[in-house]
């Protein structure tokens, strides 16, 4: 039986253009972590420090909560979801926001409707049978 020859499927050994040039490194591409490159950028540095989000409660460090909100997720159908989006964007607002202010709303009319009709029942007559043949439910 005659050898078959095995094909190369990478031509960096053959490739002149491959070869390590003089001087360079025989480790490869990877940076040198025990002397790593040093340069003093002062305005570097106070830029990203601006940028830097403060410390405090309503930063998202790893496992800590947004101060004490939490996430909900919600799933649309595509139709709602397409009007959600176009109703944000005449509004100038994403749809989680748009959908969030709602919420938030929603839940201050609940919670302003509730509140109305406690005082309501507060100030109703007593619903208790006033004739001695009336019963009681």
């Amino acid at each position: 039986m005659a050898a078959v020859p095995i094909p190369l499927f990478s031509t960096k050994a053959k490739n002149p253009k491959n070869a390590p040039k003089p001087g360079a490194p025989a480790a490869g591409r990877h940076r040198d972590i025990a002397n790593p490159p040093t340069a003093d950028d002062d305005e570097l540095e106070s830029y990203l420090a601006a940028l830097a989000p403060e410390t405090g409660p309503e930063t998202t460090q790893s496992g800590r909560r947004f101060g004490e909100a939490q996430v909900l997720q919600l799933r649309f159908n595509l139709v709602a979801l397409n009007e959600l989006k176009q109703i944000a964007a005449e509004r100038g607002t994403s749809p989680q926001a748009l959908a969030q202010e709602w919420v938030l709303q929603r839940l201050s009319w609940e919670s302003h409707a509730a509140s109305q009709r406690r005082q309501q029942n507060r100030y109703a007559p007593d619903p208790s049978p006033t004739h001695p043949g009336m019963q009681q439910n």
